[in-house]
């Protein structure tokens, strides 16, 4: 990382990040040899990232052939308005995570129902799901990244503004906000 004083060097602030963040980007090697993206939906769960998806299709043939992967999340925080006398005040300020690792097809049964959980958990906390059909299971592909490499970034702001920004985090203010 270029600018360590923008490091995340708090694990936890990291993990929280992946936990609330609710889409993140994958990154694999495309048929071609091009770098591909794919938004999708995911869980965190003790070093690795579990997601899923249909059986066949491009993320995983690409995982197929090379399963090395990079996977993104982003949470943004503000936005700092320019002025006329200086547009260089403008400023995104945001919380990242990059991770780097190998993604692995899920086969055992136990690991496919527990990032099932974890997913449902995440994106449906107050519960209320049912048992998973069996069809639907044998229709579903559950893939692991094992983490690597993760290292986070953010810019709260300076000064003023990163109090400004620490306060709103605080107390939970729909993000992104501008500040003028």
């Amino acid at each position: 990382m270029r600018k360590l004083n923008k490091k995340i060097t708090d694990t936890a602030v990291i993990i929280d990040l992946l936990n609330s963040c609710h889409t993140g980007r994958l990154g694999t090697v495309g048929a071609d040899g091009w770098p591909m993206v794919k938004p999708l939906n995911f869980a965190y769960h003790e070093g690795s990232i579990y997601f899923h998806c249909a059986l066949e299709g491009e993320k995983l043939d690409d995982i197929r052939r090379d399963n090395r992967v990079c996977f993104e999340v982003d949470l943004p925080l503000a936005y700092v308005k320019g002025t006329p006398e200086n547009p260089c005040r403008a400023e995104y300020l945001y919380r990242s995570v990059i991770i780097r690792g190998r993604a692995l097809i899920v086969s055992e049964r136990e690991e496919r129902l527990l990032a099932l959980d974890l997913l449902m958990g995440k994106y449906q906390p107050e519960g209320g799901f049912g048992p998973y059909p069996e069809d639907k299971l044998a229709l579903t592909c559950i893939v692991r990244i094992d983490i690597e490499d993760m290292s986070g970034k953010e810019d709260l702001g300076k000064d003023g503004i990163r109090e400004t920004v620490l306060q709103a985090m605080t107390e939970k203010i729909n993000m992104p906000f501008i500040i003028e």
